[in-house]
């Protein structure tokens, strides 16, 4: 496909940046998808994932709507009317639908996006239109690609039979520091901005920043490892019916769980899948494929509490002693492969410390990548909460029935993550790259 442009005076670095974002959220696509056969495309593997061909699909739909049809600033739909909407398609049964084969639907993704190309030439990027300025919306398009890729290998991970091979290139870094985990660090308390006024990136649910006033609390230096959570499977942690919620030993009971999911018992050892590759449980590991009720019961076990999301991003992002407000924990400036474990690349979680650059302010290592971390708080808007650009995206999701979780994980891309980003899930689902770790009151 064509993918040039004419440059415009005052438009050109934008047009340039935009395009190159949305060529490589579509290489990542090709690249992870590449090693999946056409039959394993159109499987439905799971009730609780798509067919990875409806991903593709709805990449193509959602790009055609917001590129192609909204991108004037009439917004016709949220999510357009079709198989790809996946408000009239919930995922349990996406896999009876009439689908195409990956032939048709890369076709299409081609279509679209020289669609898109043309289209950006006749558009006036330093308007005022809050949908096109600095190029908002193909950032929103770049974004949402990414978060299906990570809902792909989810898919993936999930499939039986013959195992996604993996096409790994980032190779993991050993433990460049020794990390204490399961200490903790105390922040101060104190009113701390929470969120971001941006609006070149951010999205509606992040904003508008607001000062939260926090009472002092502490927080694992560390997400909560493998091997502390050995010990709380070891002490009993599934069978006490005192460490767990109602909700959540309803959730244990019916799924008879025992242990995170793709963890399996080989002789006395405990092993667990990534992918294509199985093996004993790394203790260095950041636990992961667990839901927020096996973290709550955890936190209980040790004596602790899950922390929520302001505590957690006060814990990623302030810094008590200037007032800085990092975009990542870090500081401000882009990731990069020596930061975090992020990008997808790796297939894997990381050894807690093998990322020393990855700590926030107060000392909290890695607050961003290799696990999505749950907080104990419901998905709400912020105070000042405005819809932009539609409802379907937020909105609709706000209520008791999600938690949020923060961080990103090694499946997430660079450009989907930050401090102020917030996910949110049911509490039981654990296909997510998820873990978690805690608090208490100081």
């Amino acid at each position: 496909m064509a993918e040039s442009t004419q440059t415009r005076p005052g438009v050109d670095k934008i047009v340039e940046r935009v395009v190159a974002l949305l060529r490589e959220a579509r290489e990542r696509t090709v690249r992870l998808t590449g090693p999946v056969t056409d039959e394993d495309l159109q499987l439905q593997h799971n009730p609780l994932m798509s067919p990875i061909v409806w991903d593709l699909g709805h990449i193509a739909h959602f790009e055609e709507l917001w590129l192609n049809r909204n991108v004037h600033g009439t917004v016709e739909f949220g999510e357009m009317p079709g198989i790809y909407n996946p408000f009239e398609h919930p995922r349990r049964v996406r896999g009876a639908l009439d689908l195409p084969g990956r032939d048709e639907v890369l076709e299409i993704l081609a279509e679209v996006r020289q669609r898109v190309l043309e289209k950006i030439e006749t558009l006036d990027l330093e308007a005022g239109d809050p949908l096109l300025r600095d190029g908002y919306v193909y950032a929103m398009v770049a974004q949402h690609e990414y978060q299906h890729n990570e809902t792909i290998l989810q898919t993936l991970q999930l499939k039986l039979g013959e195992p996604y091979r993996a096409p790994r290139s980032i190779v993991l870094p050993e433990p460049g520091i020794d990390v204490s985990v399961g200490s903790m660090v105390r922040f101060p308390g104190g009113a701390v901005p929470i969120g971001t006024n941006d609006r070149r990136v951010a999205y509606d649910n992040e904003r508008p920043q607001h000062l939260v006033e926090l009472r002092p609390f502490q927080i694992d230096v560390a997400p909560v490892t493998n091997g502390q959570y050995l010990e709380f499977m070891e002490d009993g942690g599934y069978r006490r019916r005192e460490l767990w919620s109602d909700a959540g030993w309803t959730w244990k009971e019916t799924d008879s769980a025992d242990s995170p999911k793709y963890w399996l018992r080989v002789g006395s050892t405990w092993h667990s899948r990534m992918f294509d590759r199985t093996g004993p449980v790394d203790p260095r590991r950041p636990v992961c494929h667990v839901t927020y009720h096996e973290a709550e019961a955890y936190a209980r076990w040790a004596g602790k509490r899950l922390p929520n999301e302001f505590e957690w991003e006060a814990a990623a992002s302030f810094d008590p002693a200037t007032g800085e407000h990092r975009l990542y924990p870090w500081g401000n400036a882009p990731w990069t492969p020596d930061k975090a474990n992020l990008d997808q690349l790796s297939f894997d979680t990381a050894p807690v410390g093998a990322y020393p650059l990855n700590v926030s302010p107060v000392g909290c290592y890695g607050m961003i990548g290799d696990v999505w971390e749950w907080t104990s708080s419901d998905f709400a808007g912020y105070p000042g909460y405005e819809t932009f650009p539609y409802p379907e995206y937020s909105e609709v999701f706000f209520g008791t029935e999600y938690k949020v979780l923060r961080g990103g994980s090694f499946a997430t891309r660079p450009g989907a993550v930050r401090n102020t980003f917030r996910n949110w899930d049911y509490p039981i689902r654990r296909q997510i790259f998820s873990g978690f770790r805690c608090a208490s009151d100081d």
